[in-house]
């Protein structure tokens, strides 16, 4: 578990905890953010599953903390049957009811009723000449990710996920903006913006550090 007392604040808005690592400072305190930094966030995604859990996660996160949604993730995926957009897809008014009363997730009915919009999308990318969902939102990876030194040089949205959002909405997703699409890109590895003095950057394999 990583202290405050130990953690020592660099001028490029990144922590170096009591490992000796460099992370910023979103991630350097919180244990549950430090371990999704270190393991997960900005590794390659690129299954149907994989990448449908994260685009619903980050539409229900709009508007809200990242905390709130990793915490409440065991619960989402409890709820959303593991997020197969098979099982989501068929979801209907009771399913809606039933998400709503659950006190484990985020109740926004907007969101919720997104997310099965969105599976039932996916599903219908299956047979789309582009290729499925994860194929689909791949091909919008850049031929260069950003190198930000400092916490202001990161971007929070890009030429390709502006794109991204149009394309998508084109096929019938919703809560699919610019902004949220940029961070779903960062979420799976398509573009790398781990500051540059961090020790995880350059561990998605696709991107030199």
């Amino acid at each position: 578990m990583l202290r405050r007392v130990d953690a020592k604040s660099t001028d490029d808005g990144l922590v170096v905890g009591d490992d000796g690592l460099a992370r910023p400072v979103w991630a350097a305190v919180d244990p549950l953010l430090r371990a999704y930094y270190d393991t997960e966030w900005g590794m390659p995604v690129r299954d149907e599953q994989g990448v449908f859990e994260r685009l619903t996660l980050e539409a229900f996160q709009s508007g809200l903390s990242w905390t709130t949604i990793l915490r409440k993730r065991p619960a989402f995926r409890a709820a959303f049957g593991g997020f197969s957009p098979d099982v989501v897809a068929a979801y209907g008014a009771r399913d809606v009811e039933r998400l709503m009363a659950d006190a484990g997730i985020v109740r926004n009915l907007a969101k919720v009723r997104a997310a099965i919009t969105n599976a039932r999308a996916t599903l219908a990318l299956r047979d789309d000449p582009e290729g499925d969902l994860s194929a689909y939102i791949w091909s919008f990876r850049p031929e260069r990710t950003p190198r930000p030194a400092t916490i202001g040089e990161i971007p929070t949205r890009s030429p390709e996920s502006e794109a991204l959002a149009k394309g998508l909405k084109r096929k019938g997703f919703v809560f699919v903006g610019p902004t949220t699409m940029f961070a779903l890109m960062e979420a799976i590895g398509m573009v790398d913006t781990h500051l540059v003095g961090s020790h995880r950057r350059g561990s998605s394999g696709i991107w030199p550090a």
